[in-house]
This record gives structure tokens, C-alpha cells and sequence, in this order.
């Protein structure tokens, strides 16, 4: 029987190059994606055939994304893991600019969206020994980063949800990881869109600095490490934990 594995964001960046290692692994695997653009969905279901199927729809819709996951699971006779990766930045705001309504909207996306999900699929992901929850976190969640209020805080509810499932539920493992500074569409919108506007120059430099340098972390590490732990399991050591993407006690999903 393949594994049965449902990645979230998989149109581009982190959630796609989860996408290709999973698909690459040389592992019998059904992956099930989920995004909001079809034409990048459409894209890997030709690359990838019947190793993919995907939902073409936004993660806050809780009707369309419970029904499919109920399809899911009658297709494939369960849910073996789940990767967390959708999520968004926006609004970058300071504490004197709050607009409550963008936190909201942020916190439906990063946050509540999520625990939809696993609610939905904690049945199916129960049906074997045990079920895999990764959730894509982010260092936003333990240092303050100016303007990013609302992000670091909805990752931080996060990394508490995965100590939540690791202590409330026997059959589930959960762990959240973050996944370091990454060249991604996001570090484009830090650069250009938000950083300019809503940053100071100081807390801006650091992620211009990445770029001019060469410094940020190629897509396809912090993805392997995702795609691991999914196919291999979350170990009893790091069950419930937040950590970095280069923590010791991930060594073992590094390949």
C-alpha cells in the first residue's frame, strides 16, 4: 500500500520542492496536494501522474477541504501524513497600525485553517499505528521581527498546537519545524513589498544582507527534511517539539 501523504501550498517554493522530493524518494507514494492556483497544480499532475492528485482550492474553506479529505481517505483506506506548509506574511504592521481584521485573516490561514485540517483528518490518520503531523514553522515563532506581529504569533500558536497533539492523542505525532531563511517568493516579498513599506532599514538589512551574500538556504533542504519525516516518521524524541531545520535531532531526516 503507498503512503498516503497530503501536502498543503504546494503551488511554489517550500510546498512544491516537498512535492518533488517525495515524488523522487524511490518510495511507493500517493501524494495529495492543496493549493489556491490551479495551472502549478495541473503542472504536477502531469510531471508526476498517478503518484499526485490534488484539490484546487483555499485552505480556509473547511466544506471543500473536509469533503475531500473524507474522498481521500475512502480512496486510499486512510491518511498516513499530513505536511502543513500553506501560509502567508501579510499584514506586516507595527504595534502603532494593528488592523485587527488582517490578523484574523492571517491567523484563518496560518493557524486555524490547520487545525481544521488535522480535525478533519484525525480520524483516517488514527486508522494505522500512527499518524504523521509536520507542521512549517518559522523562527518568527521564538524572535520578535519587526512588523511581523501577526506571522510570528500565528507560528507560535502553531508550535503549541504540535505539543498540544503530541500530549493529547497517543496515535498521533506531531512536530513542528522551521525551516531557516529560505530563496523563496516570500524573501522576494520581504525585499521588495513589505520591507520597504513597513520594516525599519535596520530589520530589513538582515534579509537584504542573505540575498546579497548568497546566504539563503537552497529550497530542496529544508523540503528534504519535510519529505522525511513524512515517509520515515516522527521519532518519540522530537514528538511534540519545535525546532530548527538545522537541529542535531533532525540529523537523521537530513537525506
Amino acid at each position: 500500500m503507498p503512503k498516503v501523504i497530503i501536502v498543503t501550498g504546494v503551488s511554489r517554493g517550500i510546498g512544491r520542492a516537498i512535492v518533488n522530493v517525495l515524488a523522487d524518494s524511490g518510495r511507493d507514494v500517493k501524494i495529495v496536494g492543496i493549493a489556491r492556483s490551479d495551472g502549478p497544480l495541473k503542472t504536477l499532475k502531469h510531471e508526476l501522474g498517478d503518484k499526485f492528485d490534488f484539490l484546487c482550492a483555499d485552505v480556509t474553506d473547511e466544506q471543500r477541504i473536509e469533503q475531500f479529505i473524507k474522498e481521500v481517505a475512502d480512496k486510499y483506506g486512510g491518511i498516513d501524513a499530513i505536511v502543513a506548509n500553506a501560509g502567508c506574511l501579510e499584514p506586516v504592521q507595527d504595534v502603532n497600525h494593528i488592523s485587527v481584521r488582517e490578523w484574523k485573516k492571517l491567523f484563518d490561514i496560518n493557524y486555524f485553517s490547520i487545525v481544521s485540517l488535522v480535525s478533519f483528518a484525525m480520524p483516517f490518520l488514527k486508522i494505522s499505528t500512527s499518524g504523521d503531523i509536520i507542521f512549517v514553522s518559522s523562527g518568527a515563532s521564538q524572535k520578535a521581527y519587526y512588523g511581523w506581529g501577526a506571522y510570528g504569533s500565528s507560528k507560535a500558536a502553531l508550535n503549541h498546537f504540535a505539543m498540544t497533539l503530541a500530549s493529547e492523542e497517543q496515535k498521533i505525532r506531531a512536530v513542528a519545524v522551521a525551516p531557516g531563511v529560505v530563496d523563496t517568493q516570500m524573501q522576494s516579498d520581504i525585499r521588495e513589498r513589505f520591507g520597504p513599506k513597513s520594516m525599519t532599514p535596520e530589520a530589513l538589512k538582515r534579509f537584504t544582507d542573505l540575498k546579497e551574500n548568497n546566504q539563503l538556504l537552497d529550497v530542496k533542504l529544508p523540503a528534504t527534511i519535510y519529505a522525511n519525516l513524512a515517509l520515515n516518521g516522527i521519532s518519540d524524541q522530537i514528538n511534540g517539539k519545535y525546532l530548527r531545520y538545522n537541529d542535531s535531532q533532525l540529523s537523521s531526516y537530513y537525506n
